[in-house]
């Protein structure tokens, strides 16, 4: 069963997904400001309050995205991530705002931020791809552990972003903004934040823009301290990372579910693996593909049953069925009870809390 996979099988975590602690800069002033108390966020994430805003200190990714969820639970703003983003400058990242900075270009500026951005954040894919005449810097995490993280995308969105308006004339805006979660009920406030449109549902996080400006000199071009700093995020970081193989597959799942019919042949490519040695290596874990299907979806269904803005029709699609009922049936054989009245109880809990 895909239920018992989930909570029994998985090997022990792979800790090699941290993230380099100045990502956090300014977190605990920015809840309070939006009537929140940090000091309860970091206790119940088990945050160490002292190393946020470190440039050298570490902190665990899923621990880093749970507190971001969190903050928006705790300030009742349901789009902290994003208004957090938005104010994000690229000196408060630490060595890799400060990569980006000391690029001689803007185009320097964005490759560099795509190739390094992994060992600022572990367990994290960043690419600088072309697509229809328009470039897009993406972003995903790689942790299909890691369920809810929509603040953490669209606040890296914000950052992203704000490399681009360092360099540019004011006004500048990307020609459209994706997200790999679903549309959130206030989603016309991201429309105003990047003043552009914005794509919900997608395979991963991305800023599309024109190659135009990319030429333009950074206000702090430094090559000498460029190559500095690469050699000390390198030194820092240690490796990109990596997630356990369970989660790194659960990871591929979750980026297809939406497009329909799932195969394996597409995950293996996309892990640089056979068929074969992919169910090999599934089989030494004791799981199979399906399983892997069936624990995501569970884990995603229970992630959009408690966002009450989305119509179970929806849901269904997200998880990859043609039909709700479908989607109403394997819930209620994986947890022994419909989605509407999961989600019913699921809300008033949260209610209660």
């Amino acid at each position: 069963m895909a239920q018992h996979l989930a909570a029994d099988s998985q090997p022990p975590r792979d800790r090699s997904r941290n993230i380099l602690a100045a990502a956090a800069t300014g977190v605990a002033d920015f809840i309070a400001r939006t009537g929140g108390r940090p000091e309860a966020v970091f206790e119940r994430i088990g945050i160490d309050a002292e190393c946020l805003g470190q440039t050298r200190r570490a902190l665990d990714l899923a621990d880093y995205v749970a507190m971001m969820e969190d903050a928006a639970q705790e300030t009742g703003n349901d789009n902290f991530g994003l208004w957090f983003g938005q104010r994000y400058q690229p000196q408060m990242l630490g060595l890799i705002g400060e990569i980006a900075l000391a690029a001689p270009t803007l185009g320097s500026a964005i490759e560099h931020l795509a190739l390094w951005f992994p060992w600022h954040q572990q367990a994290t894919e960043t690419r600088l791809t072309r697509r229809d005449g328009l470039l897009r810097l993406e972003y995903r995490i790689l942790d299909g552990s890691i369920v809810d993280r929509r603040q953490d995308a669209e606040l890296t969105m914000g950052m992203f972003a704000n490399v681009f308006r360092t360099c540019l004339p004011s006004g500048w805006a990307p020609e459209m903004v994706l997200f790999e979660h679903a549309r959130p009920a206030s989603w016309r406030d991201h429309e105003a934040a990047f003043d552009a449109d914005v794509g919900w549902s997608q395979g991963t996080n991305a800023l599309v823009f024109r190659d135009r400006g990319l030429d333009r000199a950074m206000p702090q071009a430094d090559l000498s301290r460029l190559q500095r700093l690469t050699t000390d995020l390198a030194g820092v970081a240690g490796s990109c990372g990596t997630p356990a193989f369970l989660d790194l597959v659960r990871g591929e799942i979750r980026r297809r579910l939406s497009a329909g019919a799932l195969h394996l042949e597409e995950v293996a490519e996309a892990l640089s693996t056979t068929p074969w040695t992919l169910q090999r290596r599934l089989a030494e874990f004791g799981a199979t593909f399906s399983d892997l299907i069936e624990a995501t979806r569970l884990d995603l269904a229970r992630h959009y049953l408690r966002q009450a803005h989305l119509p179970l029709g929806d849901i269904a699609f997200l998880l990859g069925y043609s039909e709700a009922s479908a989607f109403s049936r394997a819930f209620a054989r994986w947890t022994g009870c419909s989605p509407r009245r999961w989600r019913q109880l699921s809300l008033q809990a949260m209610a209660r809390n």
